[in-house]
């Protein structure tokens, strides 16, 4: 029997059974970020242990950053600068790469290791983050941990793992004009829920999924925790190569030659089976916009709020309770509700791709009166590409603030957050209640619908617009 991608990777990485349901698994890539990696490398220290490979291992300033121009050390956060010294310090002491504040390299975890190449096909990467699954879509294994695990992976360079089942969603057919990546991500999270893949990794594929390009699967895979899935990956092919060649940490000259041809056999086999098998026809995706406290909250653009009847993954006390915290009802319309701020940013949707089509909506317009709009891109190269490019002039022009990288008000654990009651649209992956700041209504949707809802002051796709003056 042919084997699966997913299974493919395990193998290789596989140490041994440990006789109780879990395998241990050699880890090749350790990211850290500020918030919960100067934990783990402090309770590494205290415990007089040494990062075993420190060549492995990368620390970002990204959680609890200040975005604002000219930041400093210094955060809105009570505890964050405290945070970022006890990280810096580790990461020094360790010996492993570190891109702090100043660094050009510095920005959102999930955001910086695809740009510099610090994942890579066939590997294995974790991080004290649930959206590390991101990274899957080059083609590797990458997933979630905590701090704990996070010190024994810095440690030994394994991790005791119980093997998730598998789940394939093939799409089929092409994504319709002005529908995109992230829609696709809230299509099949409406369709199958907040618990549809059921701790499974998740393998993406289908024509669909073929033609997007990388930092479009990036905001696919990014996705996928959201659905309760361990992990998403996408079998490596040319788009994945080209992207890769010739950054940071790419392999260089012969060893990259060399690495494209092992590449090239990371795919599932014909006849693999799968536990799970799930399709999906991309002439069906629309924009989507979510409506409740959940991703799986979403519907098109110009569909109603559900009534329970119609929301197959709540039960009446959750429903109701979305229902109550986004002060809507069911049946209420969703495109023209009135929104008092917009934020374009996240490891979901702030690479240089989701910036320049939202600076495409964005031209030649300007922000509703009465919104607050916020552009935080996702790392320092992002920033400076689309400055190069003029996409910050636009931008600004349009009325947005441009802020310097860090996951900002993708929560509000950096200490910055909008008011309380306020009705966000945001380009962000998580809508729980009082996510972006206590009491904040947030609506999740694509880049150029947010861009598109700032212009009007209100929930709208860009076909809404009306030619720029």
């Amino acid at each position: 029997m042919g084997r699966t991608l997913f299974a493919k990777i395990w193998d290789q990485h596989r140490i041994m059974d440990l006789g109780d349901g879990t395998e241990l698994v050699l880890i090749d890539r350790i990211l850290l970020h500020e918030r919960t990696g100067g934990v783990a490398l402090q309770s590494l220290e205290v415990a007089g242990r040494r990062v075993n490979d420190p060549s492995q291992v990368f620390a970002t300033m990204d959680h609890v950053v200040d975005t604002r121009p000219g930041r400093t050390d210094a955060t809105l956060m009570p505890t964050g600068s405290a945070f970022i010294a006890a990280t810096r310090r580790a990461a020094r002491a360790a010996g492993i790469r570190l891109f702090d504040l100043e660094d050009p390299g510095q920005g959102i975890v999930h955001v910086i290791s695809p740009e510099q190449a610090i994942m890579l096909p066939g590997l294995t990467l974790v991080c004290p983050d649930s959206h590390t699954c991101s990274q899957g879509a080059l083609g590797g294994l990458a997933w979630g941990i905590g701090s704990t695990e996070a010190e024994h992976a810095l440690a030994t360079s394994s991790l005791r793992v119980r093997k998730p089942a598998t789940m394939r969603i093939t799409v089929s057919g092409r994504l319709p004009e002005g529908s995109t990546a992230k829609d696709l991500a809230l299509h099949v999270l409406a369709r199958i829920g907040a618990a549809g893949a059921g701790g499974a990794v998740i393998e993406y594929t289908g024509e669909a999924v073929r033609a997007l390009d990388v930092e479009a699967r990036l905001t696919l895979c990014n996705m996928a925790t959201e659905a309760g899935a361990f992990s998403a990956l996408i079998a490596p092919d040319d788009t994945v190569f080209a992207y890769l060649a010739g950054r940071a940490f790419a392999p260089k000259g012969e060893l990259w030659a060399a690495a494209v041809r092992a590449w090239r056999s990371l795919a599932s086999d014909p006849d693999a089976r799968f536990d799970t098998e799930l399709s999906f026809d991309a002439a069906e995706v629309a924009p989507m916009v979510s409506w409740g406290t959940s991703p799986q909250h979403s519907v098109p653009l110009g569909h109603e709020v559900p009534s329970l009847a119609q929301a197959p993954h709540d039960t009446a006390d959750s429903h109701r309770r979305a229902l109550d915290y986004m002060g809507l009802h069911g049946g209420a319309a969703l495109e023209g509700l009135p929104i008092d701020a917009a934020f374009i940013g996240s490891c979901t949707n702030s690479r240089l791709s989701d910036l320049r089509r939202a600076a495409a909506v964005l031209a030649g317009r300007h922000v509703a009166a009465g919104v607050r709009a916020i552009c935080v891109p996702g790392s320092s190269r992002v920033k400076a590409e689309a400055e190069a490019e003029g996409i910050d002039r636009v931008f600004i022009a349009a009325g947005f603030e441009w802020r310097e990288s860090g996951c900002s008000m993708c929560f509000f654990a950096g200490g910055e957050s909008f008011a309380a009651g306020q009705r966000v649209i945001s380009s962000t992956n998580r809508n729980f209640e009082s996510r972006q700041g206590a009491g904040v209504r947030t609506h999740l949707a694509s880049p150029e619908t947010v861009a598109a809802s700032a212009i009007l002051g209100r929930i709208a796709a860009p076909r809404r617009l009306a030619p720029p003056p």
